[in-house]
């Protein structure tokens, strides 16, 4: 039996746990976006849990930020990085407190269950869209360039995920920002010249 198991549901808040959300740094907004598009939560003795989020190593730039944004959140606890054997590096650290801080967290795949934000998530969403489509792009999403017949190029963001309630809140929060998106199975590009500038200023190519 999982140990969250012997709680009142999955990943349940601790008895006697309080949390001043409205408090958190804007860093939790990007952290939020990693963990929604590559991470995990896993439970350990003590009632102590562990997040993990699964980064390319290619992206050195986007390690640190985790990092940064992970240390940011924990502010006293460490925050652990190595390199995996499938050559991506794992950034996790160790709370209490991250089923109250990522209450998405449960067991199984997310695409196998309901995800949406809390009130209080769509508020930092409303606050710092930018930074969660920032974290959402950094793990589940990238920039290339689309060609087509002519020899025509322009680049392209697209954000790829098997939850539909994660690419919910990617189009959410390009709504937030004004920026136009389109569907695939599976897939949201924002293509449109003047939309893929506004996000250059605060994504970019992966780095």
């Amino acid at each position: 039996m999982p140990r969250w198991a012997l709680r009142t549901g999955p990943f349940a808040r601790i008895a006697g746990n309080s949390h001043q959300f409205r408090s958190l740094p804007p860093d939790y907004a990007y952290l939020l976006g990693l963990y929604l598009g590559g991470g995990c939560i896993s439970a350990h003795p003590r009632e102590v849990f562990r997040l993990r989020t699964y980064l390319d190593r290619r992206y050195p730039g986007i390690v640190d930020s985790c990092k940064e944004a992970m240390g940011a959140v924990l502010q006293a606890s460490s925050v652990n990085a190595f390199l995996k054997p499938d050559n991506c590096f794992e950034v996790s650290g160790y709370s209490k407190a991250w089923p109250c801080l990522f209450p998405q967290a449960g067991p199984g795949m997310k695409h196998t269950r309901p995800i949406e934000l809390t009130r209080w998530q769509r508020e930092q969403l409303e606050h710092y869209p930018k930074l969660l489509l920032r974290g959402l792009i950094h793990s589940d999403g990238c920039r290339f360039i689309n060609t087509g017949k002519g020899g025509w190029r322009c680049p392209r963001y697209a954000f790829s995920n098997a939850s539909k309630g994660i690419l919910r809140i990617f189009c959410d929060a390009c709504d937030l920002l004004e920026v136009d998106w389109t569907t695939a199975p599976r897939t949201v590009y924002v293509s449109r010249k003047a939309d893929v500038a506004f996000l250059d200023t605060f994504v970019g190519p992966k780095r």
